[in-house]
């Protein structure tokens, strides 16, 4: 089409204008101790009037892609680097990058069509608004990758300096991109691209704490998005792995540990019964865990250990004893955590699903504490006087 490139660039002007305007206009200050200027990355990929045009229009349409992009990810982001960006410019970010795509695949149908049939897909049952997604894929990936891999820890390096080299290397943002794709594009859409991203994650594991969760989010939500319905996926066994040998070098670390467990709920569910291959390096760290000092520690625990119960139903480990004894230590811990209801409700949910799947098994372990007099609520509960009352409580907490 001959008027495309004059068209497109002038689109591109008109959307960016009112933008940049916005965003000149919004108050942003750097996190405290980094060195990077989100607001200053994003700001050169506007074009605006004084810019000539480029004649390699792709680039100019990548370049505000990526700006309308990490933009637009603040509305689902609660990430500290993009919690500046208010509310109407996300949106008016999220508009323009649609309206651009819409007049690209009026200008480029042809080429578009083709890339997406390339993927396997009917071009049909791609929206307009995302097609230019599918376009951008060779284009940015690479870009994505390059900037997770920099900062990923080299393993072989035996001194203590590449932690920080790293983390001071990249500022995360090419994870929190890769978290809004993950979020917003399906495995067919990602195409050949599936294994480059899903080893980018695993290099990266092994990070700096600055990013460790943004790292454990990305890989997380990627995972499970390329890998969906194969549970005995090798990447997802190598990502497990990874995380796992992270963790267990430090696992004192509160803001390692908390970042693991808030975000890794979709793997479990996702390898489900496979995770009973992993049960002998999880629990003893969720067993080490459940004693922590705060409280945020002490329920994400609890709430994960429901899920791997309700996912397994504990089959074949020798946990279930161990498990009853420090839960009912929990139990008795909790009169001095400010939470104390709330880890007792936890603890006595799964005091239950324990007695209802491994029946011998915790009878025999519960024998030994059933007679404690600081375990008397806790007795009444499981004995079956308060069956009735306790069995609503949990199909009304199942299905809130």
């Amino acid at each position: 089409m001959s008027n495309s490139f004059p068209d497109l660039h002038h689109l591109l002007i008109q959307l960016s204008e009112p933008i940049a305007e916005s965003l000149a206009k919004t108050n942003y200050a750097p996190p405290e101790g980094s060195q990077i200027s989100v607001k200053a990355l994003i700001e050169p990929l506007l074009p605006h009037k004084a810019s000539p045009p480029n004649p390699n229009v792709d680039a100019s349409i990548k370049d505000f892609a990526l700006a309308c992009s990490l933009l637009s990810s603040s509305h689902s982001s609660t990430h500290d680097l993009l919690s500046w960006i208010p509310e109407n410019l996300s949106t008016s970010a999220n508009s323009a990058f649609r309206e651009l795509s819409k007049a690209y695949c009026v200008a480029f149908g042809e080429r578009n069509a083709k890339r997406i049939a390339e993927l396997g897909l009917d071009c049909g049952s791609v929206p307009e608004e995302q097609r230019l997604v599918v376009e951008l894929m060779p284009e940015v990936m690479p870009l994505l990758k390059e900037r997770i891999e920099e900062s990923s820890i080299d393993k072989s390096d035996e001194g203590g300096d590449e932690v920080s080299a790293a983390s001071a290397r990249v500022p995360g943002q090419g994870m929190i991109s890769f978290i809004h794709l993950a979020k917003n594009v399906n495995a067919v859409e990602l195409g050949s691209y599936g294994d480059v991203i899903l080893d980018a994650c695993c290099q990266n594991i092994a990070s700096s704490d600055e990013i460790w969760h943004h790292v454990v989010e990305m890989s997380t939500l990627l995972v499970t998005c390329i890998q969906s319905g194969n549970p005995r996926s090798p990447w997802f066994e190598r990502m497990l792995n990874e995380m796992l040998s992270h963790l267990e070098r430090q696992p004192r670390d509160k803001e390692r540990r908390v970042a693991w467990l808030k975000y890794i709920e979709p793997l479990l569910s996702a390898v489900g019964l496979v995770l009973l291959a992993h049960f002998r390096r999880i629990f003893p760290l969720i067993l080490k865990w459940m004693h922590a000092d705060d409280d945020e520690t002490v329920l994400l625990v609890l709430e994960r250990i429901q899920t791997i119960l309700k996912l397994t139903w504990i089959r074949n480990t020798p946990y279930v004893g161990r498990l009853v004894d420090e839960l009912t230590i929990l139990y008795k811990e909790a009169a001095m955590k400010r939470a104390c209801e709330e880890v007792r409700m936890h603890i006595l949910q799964i005091l239950i699903l324990l007695q209802q799947c491994k029946v011998m098994q915790f009878e025999a372990a519960w024998g030994k504490h059933k007679d404690d007099p600081n375990l008397a609520n806790l007795e009444s509960s499981l004995s079956g006087r308060g069956t009735a009352t306790v069995k609503t409580m949990l199909f009304i907490t199942a299905h809130l």
